[in-house]
């Protein structure tokens, strides 16, 4: 099934502490709006919205993860 992947749905134990670092945090804010923007782009291209090859697809896929990776970093030690 081809779904966008909120953070809020990621990690829902976090719920109060993205939306305080997202409203005071810069550093914050910045990664989770790439997070956001990559989302997005991923899930137009997942449903034929927008065109990519499937190596782009799985390199945007790998930077996904990363982000995720990283805002779950910046969450547990914040």
């Amino acid at each position: 099934m081809i779904t966008k992947h909120p953070i809020y749905q990621d990690f829902p134990e976090y719920a109060d502490k993205i939306k305080d670092l997202f409203h005071n945090n810069d550093e914050f804010q910045v990664l989770l709006h790439s997070y956001s923007e990559l989302d997005d782009k991923i899930y137009k291209i997942e449903t034929d919205e927008e065109l990519a090859m499937d190596d782009e697809l799985s390199h945007l896929r790998k930077d996904r993860v990363f982000l995720k990776d990283e805002i779950y970093n910046f969450l547990k030690d914040s």
